[in-house]
């Protein structure tokens, strides 16, 4: 039987800042080749700007930061099964346009929580200005 020789720190390291830099690279790969995370984006941005302008409370940010964290997650959980039924099934195939079609309401079901989340933080502030 082999023994196996313990990890040095260094190698431990290597691998924690690897497995960070695929995750990044994960997430550059999803926006350079998913319109829809383009839009999550812009939109999340879109709500930075105006939390700022409209200045909503600590709970408010928290609560749209979780939202934003959830619709990002699942668009790349989305990306991510996309990719893996293409490549398990590069031909069409029924059972493959339900995962995927599946998947992808999951993020639109997330992002129109969302939005009606958003609609209940953001729609009074504005409403006050008047």
């Amino acid at each position: 039987m082999e023994v196996k020789k313990p990890e040095t720190e260094v190698v431990r390291k290597k691998k924690i800042i690897n497995s960070f830099k695929y995750a990044f690279d994960g997430i550059k790969a999803s926006f350079e080749s998913e319109r829809n995370m383009k839009i999550h984006i812009f939109i999340m941005i879109l709500v930075i700007i105006f939390g700022f302008i409209l200045k909503i409370s600590l709970l408010e940010w928290i609560i749209c930061i979780i939202l934003f964290a959830i619709v990002i997650a699942g668009e790349l959980f989305n990306t991510a099964i996309e990719t893996v039924v293409d490549i398990a099934m590069p031909q069409i195939n029924p059972k493959a346009k339900i995962a995927k079609d599946v998947s992808a309401g999951a993020v639109l079901w997330l992002a129109i929580g969302s939005a009606v989340i958003g609609l209940i933080i953001f729609v009074p502030k504005i409403l006050s200005l008047f």
